[in-house]
C-alpha cells in the first residue's frame, strides 16, 4: 500500500528541482565565460600596449597583437581603438582601448549579462632610443 502512494513522488521532486539545477548550471557557465572574456580583454590591452611602446612599432602591429590575444578564446565583434592614430618617433604615449560585447561572444544565450560590453583601456609611455 505504501509503495502505491509514493509512486509519483520522484517525478514531482525532479520537476521541482530540475529547473533550479539547470538555471544554476547555465548561470555559472555564463558568469565563467564573462570572467574569461574580461581577463582576456585585460591581457589583450596589455600585450598590445607592450608591442606599441617599442621603437619601430606600427599601429598594424598593435592591432594584430590585440586580435591575436582576443582570438585565443574566439572573441569576435570587438572594437579596438589605438591612440594616437599614427605611431612615430615623436609619440610619447600609446593608449589601447578594447570593447567586447557580451552578446555574440557568450556560449549560451546571455540571460544575466546580455546587452553589456566589457571595456578596457591602458596607456603606456613609449620607450626611447638613446637619451
Amino acid at each position: 500500500m505504501e509503495k502505491q502512494q509514493r509512486q509519483g513522488a520522484v517525478t514531482v521532486e525532479f520537476a521541482l528541482t530540475a529547473g533550479i539545477a539547470f538555471a544554476t548550471f547555465f548561470a555559472a557557465f555564463e558568469f565563467c565565460r564573462v570572467a574569461m572574456i574580461r581577463h582576456t580583454t585585460d591581457n589583450a590591452v596589455y600585450e598590445a600596449c607592450r608591442v606599441g611602446i617599442v621603437p619601430g612599432a606600427t599601429r598594424a602591429d598593435v592591432e594584430a597583437r590585440a586580435q591575436t590575444v582576443l582570438g585565443t578564446i574566439g572573441l569576435g565583434s570587438t572594437s579596438i581603438t589605438i591612440t594616437p592614430a599614427v605611431i612615430d618617433a615623436d609619440t610619447t604615449d600609446i593608449t589601447v582601448s578594447i570593447d567586447v560585447p557580451i552578446d555574440g561572444n557568450s556560449f549560451v544565450p546571455p540571460q544575466f549579462t546580455g546587452g553589456n560590453t566589457i571595456s578596457r583601456t591602458l596607456t603606456m609611455q613609449r620607450e626611447r632610443v638613446g637619451s
